[in-house]
């Protein structure tokens, strides 16, 4: 019994002898009229304050995480030879943008609890509710999530993509396509043993709009009637203007 009690009151100190030292190659992307993407190279260390214990190898795990929102998905079916919306799913808040990188299988790596307790897969990061009670299976509408912004790189699951060196240094890449949303990208470091999470930290990644976009962006949600009286100018004049060309080569 004593050596069960010893052994509860000095593991939170072994487990706290593992923590994260993190590092970015940026903390801010500016999105641009001429933005195509970019590359976000995460690095970091592991600091300790005893020798790399036995048993387990360390593994780490590195999630980051655009801002979340609602979303209604519908699900369409056809009808008299049309296809029409029949039924209807309210995700409570899914991010627009979420990749998590591991350094080894991604079940291997983490167990379901740690998972259930941090939200570190897609699956659990998104949350939905408001399903009608008519709709049996909503799972299908949050997988139906998952896979439209899988394919348009919102979405990425990359297990064996983080390089962890002897144990203390770890470093992974990932890509931001070039549909982001404007927002704070949160950014989480786990070390796992055996599943378990024993150390973890956060810092964040602000992508932000910059020069004629962010100018063009901000018109348009502040001031919609002037936006939308300029966007008209600008069509009428691109095509007088047109016309005007076109009149000239023909009068040549």
């Amino acid at each position: 019994m004593w050596r069960t009690l010893l052994f509860c009151l000095l593991l939170p100190a072994s487990l706290a002898a593992e923590e994260v030292v993190l590092g970015l190659s940026s903390d801010e992307v500016s999105i641009t009229t001429r933005f195509d993407g970019d590359e976000i190279l995460i690095f970091g260390a592991v600091k300790r304050e005893a020798p790399i214990p036995d048993g387990p190898p360390l593994e780490v795990i590195i999630a980051v995480t655009g801002p979340h929102e609602p979303l209604t998905v519908r699900r369409k079916a056809r009808r008299s030879g049309i296809w029409i919306n029949t039924d209807t799913v309210e995700v409570d808040s899914a991010p627009s943008f979420y990749a998590v990188a591991t350094s080894g299988p991604l079940d291997e790596v983490l167990s379901q609890t740690e998972d259930q307790r941090y939200k570190i897969t897609i699956e659990r990061a998104i949350r939905s509710v408001g399903a009608p009670p008519d709709v049996t299976d909503a799972e299908a509408f949050s997988d139906a999530v998952i896979r439209i912004r899988t394919n348009a790189s919102l979405y990425q699951q990359l297990e064996n993509h983080v390089a962890v060196d002897q144990q203390t240094l770890f470093r992974t890449d990932i890509d931001l396509p070039a549909n982001l949303t404007e927002g704070d990208y949160a950014t989480r470091i786990f070390l796992t043993r055996d599943g378990q999470v024993v150390s973890s930290t956060e810092t964040s990644i602000d992508v932000r709009k910059v020069g004629l976009e962010r100018f063009l962006y901000s018109l348009s949600r502040q001031q919609p009637l002037v936006y939308g009286l300029m966007s008209l100018a600008i069509a009428i004049f691109a095509g007088w203007s047109a016309s005007t060309v076109f009149r000239l080569l023909r009068e040549r």
